[in-house]
């Protein structure tokens, strides 16, 4: 009986002896920031056991340290949602740096500014409000709003409107002109906003020029006139300017073989395709030459009265005329008389 009991005291042993205790002593406290699961550990490390044995002792440093910073959890106050005990942590006290720059302010638009000097508060609008034809509370704007009059069958015309004036377009077109008032301000608002105007084109600003940008600004300015430059006076000793043309990319004489082997090819393959055939004009020429055959059979292959020459080439024009001059030349040589 004795040897059982020992036994089952030597298991228990061996059981207890494979998990540490939660109990962790250490010199100094460490420091916990419960609200980031933070533990900073300031006690030295052991020079021995660290060069000794690195891996033991830092999986044993890692694991007192968490050991720690769980029975610091245990302590928090707990809640229950859906049956799942939640703890609450405190507010972080660890700031850490920020990853990016912080945001730029926005830039005030001129209804802020003016509101600004003049003390005007914005109320808050509620967004849902009351909407009297279906008796129920509808968003203030958007699809489905609350009092939509452009839903309206019917519109009523005051007495000194236009008769002839259709108030459906009237309504639209008014639309049309808010809307393109707000972007108008929208846009003046961004070109308020920015720190500088917009650079002219072909030259930016510059803090210390170069040669070459102060050359450039001078033909700019040249040119700059109504004459493009053509008349403006040139400074005494200024020498003459000359403009940078465009630079041309041409292909090079040895170069990748494939991107010349297709340009070759497709150009083969142009040249290879039959022209166009224009089906239309081939029939015309078909049914007018067919007439023609039919109009020269039935007149027996005889000419038409008054045609002397007969038909005239495809080359078109008149038979070229004989020089008279040399009409009554002579036989013979050089010293024969003519007749």
């Amino acid at each position: 009986m004795a040897d059982l009991v020992e036994n089952i005291l030597r298991e228990e042993a061996e059981k207890e002896s494979k998990y540490k205790t939660i109990v962790v002593q250490k010199d100094v406290d460490i420091e916990i920031d419960d609200g980031n699961l933070l533990a900073y550990d300031p006690n030295p490390i052991d020079v021995e056991l660290f060069r000794s044995n690195r891996n033991e002792y830092l999986s044993n440093l890692a694991r007192d340290n968490t050991q720690l910073l769980f029975n610091k959890l245990w302590t928090l106050p707990v809640e229950k949602v859906e049956n799942i005990v939640l703890a609450k942590l405190p507010n972080p006290s660890t700031q850490f740096p920020r990853e990016k720059r912080l945001p730029k302010p926005k830039p005030e638009t001129k209804w802020e500014k003016y509101a600004k000097v003049k003390g005007i508060q914005n109320k808050k609008k509620d967004k849902l409000v009351w909407d009297e034809q279906h008796k129920e509370f509808r968003p203030r704007w958007g699809y489905g709003r609350a009092n939509d009059d452009t839903k309206d069958w019917l519109i009523e015309i005051k007495s000194n409107a236009d008769p002839d004036e259709d108030p459906f377009a009237k309504r639209t077109n008014a639309k049309k002109e808010r809307t393109a008032k707000n972007e108008l301000q929208r846009l003046r608002n961004i070109a308020r906003s920015r720190y500088g105007k917009v650079p002219g084109v072909g030259l930016t600003p510059v803090d210390k020029p170069n040669k070459d940008q102060l050359n450039k600004a001078l033909v700019l300015a040249k040119k700059s006139t109504a004459s493009l430059g053509k008349f403006t006076e040139k400074l005494p000793k200024e020498k003459a300017t000359r403009e940078k043309g465009k630079r041309r990319k041409f292909e090079p004489c040895v170069g990748d073989m494939k991107k010349e082997k297709d340009k070759q090819l497709h150009i083969l393959h142009t040249l290879s395709q039959a022209p166009p055939v224009n089906v239309a004009k081939a029939a015309q020429q078909f049914m007018s030459q067919e007439e023609d055959n039919a109009t020269f059979s039935k007149e027996g292959g005889r000419k038409k009265r008054g045609d002397k020459a007969g038909r005239r080439s495809k080359a078109g024009g008149r038979p070229p005329k004989k020089n008279k001059g040399f009409q009554n030349r002579g036989k013979g040589g050089k010293g024969g008389k003519g007749k």
